[in-house]
């Protein structure tokens, strides 16, 4: 098997950004890192790949963007705020799904360095990305989307997740409701976190005390709400429900029906994402809308400011979303 950038970076003690700096000389490194990474490569027998050295070597007018999940509707507008901005500004993007997988994202990640892209727009499954040194580390631009990279140094866009979560719940007090349950996304990337963090602050300034069977963690996806509302019904019935993204939603809603709940007279469900046909559902979902084209816009209009040479500390646009209520609560 071919030897890889990551081999080399494993032999020498370095990142992979390391090795990338000193292959493609794009910034100084201290002569014994350097002299680390070149014995590798040379005990190794390292050559790297012919036309992704070309390419470094000239500017790309692409745009990479690395989603989590392709099929949830959150990120179709969001796509298409950042394709009509990079598309004003002439150039063409390129879409790959990472299935909320750390080593896919890595690939896609790498591949964007390989083909030297312009830039990336990245929805990272977790808090931490792999692949990030690898594309950082050759001088090409990273904006996150939706979620941050804790300690990363890139910019980001996103809503408020914490205070929309807490304006949801509290919509739920409002209306009477003392057993609120949540199904959380995976906690261990920004959205999940404080989602659930806006959720237990409404509680708590209600003076509701938290029922650990009534938070239940899952992946994002449809089935993770459906089983997540199964189990909330076996071990401790809510009389609302606040699914933290719209697949939950979806998940949620299927799993009550199918136990003959009456919403909202049985249980109040709030979702997270207003998809487009909320309205359609009997009764209409009440929903968190977050304002997904401004947000892919906005992106990539930081995104080709780093392009063009903007060397500014990183931003961190958090944009508002708004509480539509509606028959389901």
């Amino acid at each position: 098997m071919a030897t890889t950038i990551r081999d080399v970076a494993a032999a020498a003690g370095v990142s992979p950004a390391t090795v990338s700096r000193v292959l493609n000389q794009r910034v100084e490194v201290a002569a014994d890192l350097r002299d680390r990474v070149l014995a590798a490569v040379a005990e190794m027998g390292y050559r790297p790949n012919g036309p992704a050295r070309s390419l470094r070597k000239r500017a790309t007018m692409v745009l990479g963007i690395i989603i989590t999940d392709v099929q949830n509707p959150f990120f179709t507008s969001m796509v298409r705020g950042i394709e009509d901005a990079a598309q004003a500004a002439g150039y063409s993007v390129v879409l790959a799904n990472s299935d909320e997988d750390q080593e896919k994202e890595q690939r896609y990640l790498e591949v964007a360095a390989a083909e030297q892209m312009a830039g990336v727009v990245l929805a990272p499954a977790r808090q931490s990305s792999r692949g990030l040194d690898v594309v950082v580390g050759q001088g090409i631009p990273v904006v996150t989307v939706d979620r941050r990279l804790r300690g990363a140094n890139v910019d980001s866009v996103s809503v408020n997740n914490h205070k929309a979560a807490h304006d949801a719940t509290w919509h739920l007090v409002a209306r009477g409701r003392k057993r609120i349950a949540i199904i959380a996304g995976l906690l261990n990337t920004t959205t999940g976190a404080r989602r659930l963090a806006g959720y237990k602050a409404a509680l708590k300034q209600a003076g509701i005390p938290l029922d650990e069977r009534l938070v239940v963690e899952a992946d994002f996806r449809l089935e993770g709400g459906y089983e997540a509302t199964k189990d909330l019904l076996r071990r401790a019935r809510p009389d609302a429900v606040f699914a933290s993204n719209n697949l939950m939603t979806i998940g949620a809603l299927q799993a009550l029906s199918e136990e003959g709940v009456d919403i909202p007279s049985d249980i109040a469900v709030v979702g997270f994402d207003d998809i487009s046909w909320a309205t359609a559902l009997r009764p209409p979902l009440t929903a968190v809308r977050q304002p997904t084209y401004e947000i892919g816009r906005r992106s990539a209009e930081l995104l080709l400011d780093r392009v063009k040479g903007d060397t500014e500390e990183p931003r961190h646009i958090v944009l508002p979303a708004e509480l539509i209520v509606r028959g389901s609560t």
